[in-house]
């Protein structure tokens, strides 16, 4: 297993000018960014929104790489959103999973059968055309070059360990500094859009 700020930093040096929407490892990423205006942090909106958002943004924008940084509670929220993505077959979509086995933002239950799913099968099952599942940050820091070269859409399923939140949500830090207006202002100027 790997710890998502690892991930998230093995990333880091491939991002280039990709937009990434980090969902649920947004509380690492908006440390290690070195362009938050190509950032779209939500935060946490309903469980499963990141996917469709992201898809939004890649399908408005196929000039630019579309990364997103999924989690297994929110893919399980919205399945339909694989298949989605999928038959909209985004050439810039790169749809990384941060597999915990848990729900950490809610206090760490269980995800249903959780040692049992195969989320690199479910999206080639979906339509993806390619899917890989990584354990290790050596290996993934190994491939990720040559996943990131080839076009997408791509899923790639990272074991990740359980970083629960146990505070109660309005007692926890805020990770999320930027108001949504002023994520969505940040990210029309570093795309060059007139407001």
């Amino acid at each position: 297993m790997m710890r998502i700020a690892e991930a998230l930093e093995a990333f880091r040096p491939y991002r280039e000018n990709a937009i990434v929407v980090p969902g649920r490892g947004g509380r690492y990423w908006v440390e290690q960014t070195d362009n938050e205006k190509l950032d779209a942090p939500l935060g946490d909106p309903a469980m499963g929104g990141h996917a469709g958002f992201a898809l939004g943004l890649a399908l408005a924008r196929p000039e630019r790489k579309l990364v997103l940084f999924d989690s297994e509670g929110d893919i399980l929220m919205s399945l339909g959103m694989l298949a989605t993505i999928a038959e909209q077959m985004p050439a810039n979509f790169y749809h990384f999973l941060l597999d915990n086995e848990v729900y950490a933002t809610t206090g760490g239950q269980p995800v249903p059968s959780a040692k049992n799913i195969a989320y690199d099968k479910l999206a080639l099952a979906s339509g993806y055309p390619r899917a890989h599942a990584f354990d290790e940050i050596s290996d993934l820091a190994q491939e990720l070059p040559a996943i990131l070269s080839r076009p997408g859409p791509v899923f790639v399923a990272l074991k990740v360990y359980p970083e629960v939140e146990n505070e109660p949500i309005g007692r926890r830090r805020r990770w999320q500094t930027r108001r949504r207006d002023q994520v969505l202002a940040d990210l029309r100027g570093g795309l060059g859009i007139a407001p």
